[in-house]
Parts: C-alpha cells; sequence; structure tokens
C-alpha cells in the first residue's frame, strides 16, 4: 500500500492564513482538504452591542480587496431592518461604486493572480517581461476602479463615505466627469483584454455545479435581487438560513456553507452570476460573451477568467452610463429613527455572494449579527473539484508529482479566493509513506 500526501503548509490570504493537504493512496484521492487555521477573527461578536452606523466601516476592515462588498451588505441589511427606503439616485451611485470594486478586482486577478498560470510565469512581473503591454493595461484598468472608489467613498482602501440610508456625502459633479475619457478607454481595454484571455488554452475539465447567484429582472444583480441557483431556488435573502447553513468541519477554523437538507457544495462567483444572468449584461458584455463562444453555463472554472473578464466589460460600461447621467440631485442620505428590527441582505463580492443578517434594539444597537462571505460558501465546491480534476490527472496515467503540484495551484486560484498573494500559493512539500 504506497501513500502520497500533497501538504501546502501556508496559503497566504488577504485576512488569513490557511493551506492544502491532499491524500493519496494506492493511485486513488483519499482525502482533500482545505485547511484554513487562522484564530477567528470574530467581527459578528465585535459588533454586538455597537450602535449599527458603526457596522459599515467595521465590515469593510474584514477584506481589503473588497471592502465595498461588505459594507453595501451591511448597509441594505440594516436598512431592511429599519425599513428604510433609498432613492433611485443612491441605488445608482452604489451600483457605481460596486463597478469601481469589480472593475478594480477582476482587473487585479485576471493580470497579476491568474493570469500568469497560463504562460508558466511565476508571478505578474514575470508575466509583464512576456506581456508587458497587456499587463500595463491590466494595471490601468485597476487604477481607474480605485480612482471610482476614491471619488465616491473617500478611499479606495476600507472606504468611509457609506452610510446606512446613503452616503454622508454625494460625490462631486465634476470629479465624475472627469472620469468619462477614462472609462470610455476602459470599456475597449476591458473588451481587448477578455479577448486575450478567452484566446488561453484551457484544462479540459467539466463539472457539475449547483449555481448560487443574486438575480434580478430589470438589472446585472450586483447589490439587490433575489437569489436563485440553477436548482430552482428562488428567494429573499431574509429566507437564505432556509436552503443554506454552515458547518464546521476539523481541518478548518473557517465554517463551510452547504445547501440543506442534502449537505451539498454549491458554487458562487463569477460563473454563477453568468450562469443566471447573462440576459442582463450589458450591450458590449453580452455581445463579447457570444463572440468569444462563452458556454452558457460554463462548467469548467478554470474558464472563469474569461467570465470575470466579460464582468469586467460591464462593470466599465455601466460605470460610464452611470457617470455620463449623474446630476447630483437628491440627498445624500435617507433619515431614520432606530427601531428593533431584524434584517438580512445579499449582495454581489467579486467572489460571489455575500449574506449579511442583523438583529437591532430599539437605541439602534447591534444585537447579534451573521456574516457569511464566498470564500466560506465556495470552499466545499473547491475540494470537491480539487477532488475530480485529481482523478482526471490520475486516469491519464504517468502523473507527476510537479504535474499534479501545479494543477492543484491552477485549481485554486481560478475561484479567486480572498488570497492576499496567490501568485505565492507554495511551496509545496511531498510526502510519501
Amino acid at each position: 500500500m504506497s501513500e502520497i500526501v500533497l501538504d501546502v503548509p501556508i496559503l497566504t490570504r488577504v485576512e488569513g492564513e490557511g493551506g492544502l493537504t491532499v491524500r493519496l493512496r494506492d493511485g486513488a484521492v483519499e482525502s482533500v482538504q482545505l485547511r484554513i487555521y487562522e484564530p477567528p477573527r470574530l467581527f459578528e461578536s465585535l459588533l454586538r452591542g455597537r450602535p449599527l452606523e458603526n457596522v459599515p466601516d467595521i465590515t469593510a476592515r474584514i477584506c481589503g480587496i473588497c471592502p465595498v462588498a461588505y459594507q453595501m451588505s451591511s448597509v441594505h441589511a440594516l436598512e431592511a431592518a429599519l425599513g428604510v427606503e433609498i432613492t433611485r439616485e443612491i441605488h445608482q451611485l452604489r451600483r457605481l461604486l460596486y463597478c469601481g470594486e469589480w472593475i478594480e478586482s477582476h482587473a487585479l486577478h485576471m493580470h497579476l493572480l491568474q493570469g500568469p498560470d497560463f504562460f508558466g510565469a511565476l508571478s505578474g512581473i514575470e508575466l509583464a517581461e512576456q506581456f508587458p503591454a497587456e499587463v500595463k493595461r491590466g494595471l490601468e484598468l485597476k487604477k481607474y476602479g480605485n480612482e471610482l472608489l476614491e471619488i465616491l467613498a473617500g478611499r479606495a482602501i476600507h472606504p468611509i463615505n457609506v452610510a446606512v440610508g446613503g452616503f454622508y456625502r454625494l460625490p462631486d459633479r465634476d470629479q465624475l466627469r472627469k472620469m468619462i475619457p477614462k472609462l470610455e478607454w476602459s470599456v475597449q481595454a476591458s473588451i481587448d483584454a477578455t479577448r486575450w484571455v478567452a484566446g488561453l488554452e484551457f484544462p479540459d475539465l467539466s463539472l457539475k455545479y449547483e449555481y448560487v447567484a443574486l438575480s434580478h429582472s430589470d438589472e446585472y444583480a450586483m447589490n439587490v435581487g433575489q437569489i436563485r441557483s440553477t436548482r430552482g431556488i428562488c428567494c429573499k435573502a431574509a429566507d437564505y438560513a432556509q436552503h443554506f447553513s454552515e458547518r464546521q468541519v476539523p481541518h478548518s477554523t473557517a465554517l463551510q456553507a452547504v445547501r440543506i437538507p442534502d449537505e451539498t457544495p454549491y458554487l458562487v462567483g463569477p460563473l454563477a452570476r453568468l450562469a443566471l444572468n447573462r440576459e442582463q449584461l450589458s450591450g458590449a458584455a453580452r455581445r463579447l460573451a457570444d463572440e468569444v463562444g462563452f458556454p452558457h453555463p460554463c462548467s469548467n472554472p478554470y474558464q472563469a477568467i474569461v467570465a470575470r473578464g466579460i464582468e469586467l466589460v460591464h462593470a466599465c460600461e455601466e460605470a460610464l452610463q452611470i457617470v455620463r447621467n449623474y446630476e447630483r440631485r437628491g440627498p445624500a442620505r435617507i433619515d431614520y429613527v432606530p427601531k428593533a428590527g431584524c434584517g438580512a441582505a445579499a449582495t454581489e463580492a467579486p467572489r460571489g455572494l455575500l449574506y449579511h443578517r442583523y438583529e437591532v434594539d430599539d437605541a439602534g444597537n447591534i444585537q447579534a449579527a451573521v456574516i457569511i462571505p464566498p470564500t466560506s460558501q465556495n470552499q466545499g465546491q473547491i475540494e470537491s473539484d480539487l477532488r475530480s480534476e485529481l482523478v482526471r490527472e490520475l486516469g491519464r496515467g504517468n502523473a507527476s508529482k510537479p504535474d499534479l503540484e501545479l494543477q492543484c495551484e491552477r485549481l485554486v486560484r481560478s475561484y479567486d479566493p480572498c488570497i492576499s498573494c496567490a501568485t505565492h500559493f507554495l511551496p509545496v512539500r511531498w510526502e510519501e509513506t
């Protein structure tokens, strides 16, 4: 009997630490464990007893790459608890803020995190040596996404202008108008970047998924909509717990979400959003998806880089439209009176569905909080897909350790988990007994 252990001791994340352990016994996959061993960060407990106004700024610290997603989920959930109805202008500005985050996050992933894997590059710096113009274009796209965040929310990292009921101040119209030429360039640049990644050679992998994402009849869902799945779910965020639940697994301090009652994994993120909402894409993004022949739905996780490119085009085009039409007419924030209540909301972080639920007392203080990020929801699916990928590689025969090592790296990075240094996912230590 032979056993091979693939051990990734350190998986560096934006706000966490983890690793990967795979055990192969007699040429078969015995176990796959995505290990997250960082001590719990206790954000939900930190919020208890605090004024609800503190929540957006505190939850933004959960993630340095997608703080807007945490802020948007929190304000929508608290507004549901308080019965606050925002204006159309505030809704549009929140979508613009989300577009900025999608632009900077997707551009980063495509050019510096997953992109190097397809060219044998160990880093974005090495990729830039091979494709200087393409990487420069990607960095420029990210820069313009950050600029939108700075104008709308005060700064790009952990924004400070998001408030329950709207914003602390409305953005300056002239500042936004100066973004028009940059966004016009960004639309074409994102189209070119997506054509570039769509021409990559992808591993031949097709998996069965239950895709889960927000969906809205009138817009490509970012911050409002119903939760839908390709297996029949259609519910409000308030009913999330009727369909999903978190589980503790022995090898991880992070909870893993599953579909109930069957305890099955599911997929959130750009592949899920496109599977459920392709018809709501902007015109340029939809035409590009057809042009490059992007499958509907796409069942190959490696092709998520193309899905992110298509969403990048959408975010650039929608941002341009909102900025062109912005007039700064309404109030920055809708007033409210604190009252006891419970509210839930879900938005679409770049990496997928993000769920928040809060209970508030009469004084407007938080009594309970539940936050379920997209990486927690994708963990079980990542483990399942790693198993499928390893079975595929082993079935080919002559699968070497370096080949298996590389495929594990590439597959994990394709989900764009919250990893700050994804290009430093390894070194890997192999042990044979």
